[in-house]
């Protein structure tokens, strides 16, 4: 039996999103700074950069992690790798270094608590409920799932998905549950997307995440190789079907003007 104080009740730490095991904490202030780290702190804040972590109540279900997310846990809590033998970890390990993502991914049970260490980009919680029970990740977004969730590596159709900025490989999750994102924007700033029969073009691999049910190819913008020329924008990501997109529209900018920056 456990009692945990001044840490989700702190009236610095704000619980912004809660969905099945997960809970997404932010600090308001980074308290712990030091005198001459102050004001930079303070407009760090004051512009939305503060420090997030993932909480996990296990009571509520499994959790699945990347590989040295963990930073604490308290009570009943076992982890298992997840590798069922040689030949699991063999074809784990070839998927991995496919798509980007870990081989192993540690896997949690119990009734205790994980709290995951704390970063500075944005979380997401996504219901799989909310895309038809699958949905296919960019890589290196991957933060934790619920453990009763199917993760699969799975190949782009056509070899010109390799020139969209997405490779060839990503990560499939399905099933009934939640997925933890990492995001390089807040939820405010993302555009959600649901295609019934529709096409949806990107110049540029913007987005996060998509349905399954959806057919991603690499494309001309124009009909015309001289009409793609013309128009500026040569080769645009496509999304063809029915299912759901959610895109960061302002992330491009934003590395553009950090560039800048470091060139002056």
């Amino acid at each position: 039996m456990f009692t945990i104080h001044n840490f989700t009740d702190n009236d610095d730490i704000r619980i912004v999103e809660e969905k099945g095991p997960f809970q997404v904490l932010e600090y308001k202030r980074d308290l712990s700074v030091r005198r001459e780290e102050a004001m930079e702190a303070y407009f760090a804040s004051q512009m939305n950069v503060r420090k997030r972590q993932v909480y996990c109540d296990l009571s509520k279900g499994d959790v699945t992690i990347q590989p040295g997310a963990m930073q604490w846990m308290l009570g009943d809590v076992k982890a298992t790798t997840g590798i069922k033998g040689a030949k699991d970890f063999f074809g784990k390990a070839v998927k991995g270094g496919l798509s980007g993502e870990s081989a192993i991914k540690p896997e949690y049970t119990g009734t205790g608590r994980l709290c995951l260490e704390p970063t500075d980009v944005y979380i997401l919680l996504e219901d799989l409920t909310d895309w038809n029970g699958a949905i296919i990740l960019k890589d290196g977004l991957f933060m934790a799932c619920d453990g009763k969730l199917e993760q699969k590596i799975v190949a782009r159709t056509n070899v010109s998905s390799a020139f969209g900025g997405m490779g060839l490989f990503n990560l499939s999750l399905k099933g009934e549950g939640v997925v933890c994102l990492e995001s390089p924007v807040p939820r405010e700033e993302l555009i959600v997307i649901d295609l019934v029969d529709d096409v949806l073009k990107i110049d540029g691999n913007l987005a996060l995440a998509w349905s399954n049910s959806l057919e991603f190819t690499v494309e001309r913008s124009g009909k015309s190789l001289v009409g793609s020329a013309a128009s500026g924008e040569g080769l645009v990501n496509a999304y063809r079907g029915t299912g759901r997109v959610i895109m960061a529209p302002v992330k491009d900018v934003r590395r553009q003007l950090q560039d800048a920056v470091k060139n002056d």
